[in-house]
């Protein structure tokens, strides 16, 4: 979905009434937080329809039909395809894109000998043991990818679909609303912390998925969004309890006693705090910015 800038406004102007009513009737648009303002996106078609529509219902209104004199198409799709998502999300797609590339190249985890060139740590396979070359030695010889790649590996088909699935739906909410740099960024952030916080906790170990970069986007856009509402960060209702709970049974063992491979963890919480860590300061700055 090709789009271009309609509006640009002040932080503290609401659209939720505005953004409200182009949902409503069905028009394609995203809002993202760049430069301290807030910037609506459109078609190209429709951008100066849009921008009548803003003067006309700024606010909002509940009871307003489509305007036959704004020219807006008659029948729009009320939900993009997923090419025109993919497109406006792009770092999305492409963090799912090369999850599936390293799945392929490490064969879901049973290929030891690609499997190491995404693990936290590089190994050698003696017989039936892997023997793990130490972290400063390994950042010495300039593996610095090393700190963020494990969130690419995936040991199976289950692990890659669920990852995938819960990033794209974290994924694109942020980088609908504070954009592709920032969602960039904190991507690269919490597989760092999460990472760390495996090694550091278990050890030399083989341990890998976006799991860690997940919890991290949920504790990111739950207090974001506590302080700074928005619709782009609305998360269907039980999304918070259900993978809090979920993180809740990893942490008992249950999971690991039940057969399906040993749990990350440490990198679960560790994502966790430090996502609510960016959530707490990215929304209280945004509602500073509101409120001024």
């Amino acid at each position: 979905m090709n789009v271009i800038e309609v509006l640009r406004l002040p932080l503290n102007v609401d659209l939720a009434g505005f953004v409200a009513l182009l949902r409503r009737l069905q028009v394609p648009h995203r809002v993202v937080e760049e430069g301290g303002e807030q910037v609506l996106w459109a078609p190209p078609a429709m951008a100066d329809d849009v921008r009548q529509l803003y003067q006309r219902f700024p606010d909002g209104n509940a009871d307003v039909e489509l305007p036959v004199e704004a020219g807006l198409p008659e029948s729009i799709p009320t939900t993009p395809s997923l090419k025109d998502q993919a497109l406006a999300c792009k770092v999305t797609a492409t963090v799912l894109l090369l999850s599936l590339v390293v799945a392929g190249l490490t064969g879901l985890g049973d290929n030891l000998s690609t499997i190491a060139w995404f693990t936290f740590l590089p190994f050698q396979v003696q017989g039936d043991y892997l023997y793990f070359t130490a972290l400063p030695q390994a950042l010495g010889e300039g593996q610095w990818w090393r700190l963020v790649s494990p969130m690419l590996l995936h040991f199976g088909v289950l692990h890659l679909a669920m990852n995938g699935l819960w990033y794209w739906e974290l994924g694109k909410r942020i980088e609908l609303r504070q954009g592709p740099w920032m969602l960039l960024g904190l991507t690269l952030l919490f597989s760092l912390v999460s990472n760390l916080a495996q090694h550091f906790t278990s050890g030399p170990s083989l341990f890998g998925g976006l799991s860690g970069v997940l919890y991290g986007l949920l504790g990111h856009v739950w207090l974001y969004q506590w302080l700074a509402p928005n619709p782009q960060f609305n998360l269907p209702k039980g999304v918070l309890v259900m993978m809090l709970i979920w993180l809740l049974i990893c942490l008992s063992g249950v999971v690991g006693q039940l057969g399906f491979g040993q749990i990350a963890n440490a990198a679960h919480v560790g994502g966790l705090l430090i996502g609510c860590l960016t959530g707490l300061l990215g929304g209280a700055l945004t509602r500073r910015r509101l409120s001024a």
